[in-house]
């Protein structure tokens, strides 16, 4: 492995200034991509709105349910 390592830095080195920059893009192709922290909160978060455009349904879940959530409406 370290012969391979040394040969590949040797190769690098003797990169003419145009190849530089295409060689690196097929590197950075052949490596996994660096791990990103999670974003918080994500884009889904929550339930929105309702059909009426209620958009405190995280604090009125008592309310709502004892509305007969999800039943049929006449």
């Amino acid at each position: 492995m370290i012969v391979e390592r040394s040969e590949l830095h040797e190769l690098v080195d003797a990169l003419p200034a145009d190849q530089v920059v295409r060689v690196l893009a097929d590197l950075r192709r052949l490596l996994p991509s660096p791990a990103t922290e999670p974003v918080w909160p994500p884009v889904f978060f929550g339930m929105g709105a309702d059909k009426e455009g209620r958009t405190d349904l995280s604090m009125s879940v008592d309310e709502i349910l004892a509305g007969g959530f999800g039943s049929p409406r006449s």
